[in-house]
């Protein structure tokens, strides 16, 4: 199985969000060698936000694209093909301003293109990126999951929304919440994050034993 993890936020070693999206990754191939992991750091590699550029190449022969548009084309076509080639994805993001971080949604708009990870047909657009399994880790300093703010999450309901789009529907989140309500929330938060890590992954060690 190829493992995709894709990190966004800003504060590196102290994230939540990468720190359990990572340790999940890991325990998934030390759960079974044969398990590959490509890790692309959002933070450290940024990819660039979509531009005319990028807009007028997509569309644009390759043979005919501006060596600017060649670039930011196959920037685009890099993260494609490591989309393409994962079993599984882990997306793990802070919650910013009640979304994804900025750096996640560049990765969203690079790998939603038309022609290659969804197409329009006659009877209207059908998503190319299927057979995948996605985990999005989220952190956020309050508790979106439930009560009054539910409503104020838009960071679920949009990458659920722009993954199905592309055909990834076998989506399940691991919520780290609440890590701003104070240490000892953040201890209970990261201990409800893990457990729902450990479950994963021993389904995924049963399975690897069997085969």
């Amino acid at each position: 199985m190829s493992i995709l993890l894709v990190t966004s936020s800003p504060r590196g070693a102290a994230s939540h969000s990468t720190r359990i999206a990572t340790e999940f990754a890991e325990k998934l191939v030390a759960a079974d060698p044969s398990n590959t992991l490509v890790v692309r750091d959002l933070v450290a590699n940024p990819l660039p936000h979509i531009d005319a550029d990028y807009a007028t190449g997509i569309y644009t022969p390759a043979e005919a694209r501006t060596p600017r548009q060649a670039e930011v084309v196959g920037v685009s076509d890099v993260v494609l093909d490591e989309l393409f080639a994962a079993d599984t994805v882990i997306l793990a993001t802070g919650f910013i301003n009640f979304n994804i971080s900025s750096t996640l949604k560049s990765w969203v708009d690079h790998v939603a293109r038309s022609g290659k990870s969804f197409a329009y047909g006659e009877n209207g657009p059908k998503g190319l990126v299927t057979g995948k399994k996605v985990y999005i880790v989220l952190a956020s300093g309050g508790i979106y999951s439930e009560g009054a703010a539910v409503q104020m999450d838009h960071a679920i309901p949009y990458l659920r929304s722009v993954l199905g789009f592309i055909g990834m529907t076998d989506v399940d989140v691991i919520r780290i919440e609440g890590v701003g309500m104070g240490p000892d929330a953040v201890t209970a938060a990261l201990a409800k994050a893990t457990a729902k890590v450990d479950a994963v992954v021993a389904v995924s060690r049963e399975i690897a034993a069997a085969a």
